[in-house]
């Protein structure tokens, strides 16, 4: 169902799409109050895709208001769970029907291969919806245990207006993360796409209405980060902002909330995620796939890349040999092209961010084992940089391109210790035969999600999210994050047959 087509097929469909340009806010696009515009681009070959609504605080006071109207007036919180459920396992089944054209809006919008967009991030983002809409009613509140006299029940309501801000390396599959529970809880939302990624959140608004998500209940608001996220962020009548991006952004709207009406915050931020090699890993052929899987997925620009090889000295150079083989699978070039595994990075500023890194290795004389080059100004080949001592720029800051950096270690301690030696917790991988070394490595590091022998980030059904520096508030994915979207209430009925005078005595 999801297997990709030709290059040829994929040019084709790009040919005939038409972009959608405008805010979508009370169930129709419209055009930014000040009329401005700003280019979307294509970075893989600098074309102008379209030309998007540039829109500021006064757009997004009129899709606050009109969320806020929605919800007062119950057209989505009060329709019963059977009902929402319905209405959005529809927008997954629309989503499906689409899934070709958005796939390569996707790819074109922000250099993702078109491979990953079509195998990945599109079925992930329609099972992300499906999964939390048919956990809409299979939620049950609880009572407690207050003895005869009382009966307490312990109540989730939606939280109310929610601002979504998204970030630009997973545009499609973070827009679900956030909306599936945010409406699966009956809130309204708000959407910020990043202003380099704004299409695909576009056609998915637009297919929700259709799907029957009422006017008021989903809006996008298109601009900048000044202009749309800081009054998103500010706005008195929001009663929460999910956030997936960098940490600094992330401190932002931290201050926000305590600098307006104190609204939730969750936030999934950055990361620099070890994968920690023993000696006694049983299948270093395995290891070296699935740490060049996890460095160099979706080029690197992903939060829960491995971007740090710690390896035992004695498995380094066997290692190295064999992920240079699996990388010689990992062709850079078009992204419209499934042939291709590494597209281009996101826009040229972040290019120079990528290559400065590179450049750092070369200040610090260390070796090159694989890759390094560059092409177009906007492609970086998949790297691995060997030799990285824990005081480089390399091992402590997140690069967010396919970079990989080497550490060695030689002791169980050590080895915990360097993956511990960062300000970042969001994922780590630990490859060992050992079941005891396993454990006790899972535990002792600080990350939200470890995985043991693989890379990866779970399924829809585990939390996700980190310690430290890479999360605050809560976690997306699985029955947790329905908690970001509610608030608990406590209704406390008397039910003892005392009279009113007995009660107040």
């Amino acid at each position: 169902m999801h297997e990709p087509l030709t290059a040829a097929e994929y040019k084709a469909i790009a040919a005939e799409l038409q972009f959608p340009t405008n805010a979508f806010i009370d169930g129709a696009f419209r055009p930014a109050n000040s009329g401005k515009i700003f280019k979307s681009k294509n970075p893989a070959t600098g074309e102008t895709l379209a030309k998007i609504a540039a829109c500021d605080s006064t757009d997004v006071d009129y899709a606050v208001l009109k969320a806020r109207e929605a919800f007062d007036d119950g057209r989505w919180r009060l329709r019963s769970p059977s009902e929402r459920k319905e209405v959005l396992l529809k927008l997954a089944r629309l989503i499906e029907c689409n899934r070709h054209e958005l796939a390569v809006m996707e790819s074109l919008d922000s250099g993702k291969p078109i491979r990953e967009c079509q195998t990945v991030d599109v079925p992930d983002t329609i099972h992300t919806l499906r999964w939390h809409a048919e956990l809409i009613d299979k939620l049950y509140d609880n009572t407690a245990p207050v003895g005869p006299n009382a009966l307490t029940m312990i109540v989730r309501e939606p939280v109310g207006v929610v601002g979504c801000v998204l970030p630009w390396n997973f545009p499609l599959l973070m827009l679900a993360w956030k909306i599936g529970p945010a409406l699966a809880a009956g809130c309204s939302v708000v959407v910020k796409p990043a202003d380099d990624t704004t299409l695909t959140t576009l056609r998915v608004a637009e297919l929700a209405h259709e799907a029957g998500v009422p006017a008021g209940v989903f809006n996008v608001v298109t601009g900048s980060g000044k202009e749309v996220g800081e009054p998103l962020g500010m706005h008195m009548d929001v009663d929460m902002v999910a956030f997936t991006g960098s940490t600094p952004t992330g401190r932002c709207f931290l201050r926000y909330a305590a600098d307006s009406n104190l609204k939730r915050v969750v936030l999934e931020c950055g990361g620099k995620n070890p994968a920690v090699v023993l000696d006694d890993a049983e299948d270093l052929d395995l290891v070296a796939e699935q740490v060049v899987n996890g460095a160099f997925w979706n080029m690197g620009e992903n939060c829960s890349a491995t971007s740090r090889l710690i390896v035992h000295a004695k498995v380094k150079d066997e290692l190295l040999k064999r992920i240079g083989a699996y990388m010689r699978e990992w062709k850079t070039g078009d992204p419209l092209d499934p042939e291709n595994r590494i597209g281009a990075l996101v826009n040229k500023a972040h290019f120079e961010k990528v290559t400065s890194f590179l450049d750092d290795a070369k200040k610090e004389k260390l070796s090159v084992a694989h890759g390094g080059d560059t092409r177009d100004g906007i492609f970086v080949e998949p790297t691995v940089v060997d030799g990285v001592t824990p005081s480089s720029r390399l091992f402590q800051e997140e690069i967010f391109g396919p970079v990989l950096s080497v550490t060695t270690f030689k002791s169980l301690a050590e080895a915990v210790g360097l993956a511990n030696d960062t300000n970042y917790g969001l994922t780590a991988s630990v490859y060992t035969g050992s079941l005891r070394n396993a454990i006790k490595l899972s535990r002792e590091i600080r990350a939200g999600v470890v995985t043991v022998n693989c890379f990866g980030e779970g399924d829809a059904t585990t939390p996700f999210g980190g310690y430290k520096e890479s999360g605050f508030g809560g976690r997306d994915k699985s029955i947790f994050a329905h908690d970001n979207y509610c608030e608990l209430k406590t209704i406390w009925i008397d039910v003892s047959d005392r009279s009113v005078d007995e009660t107040i005595r």
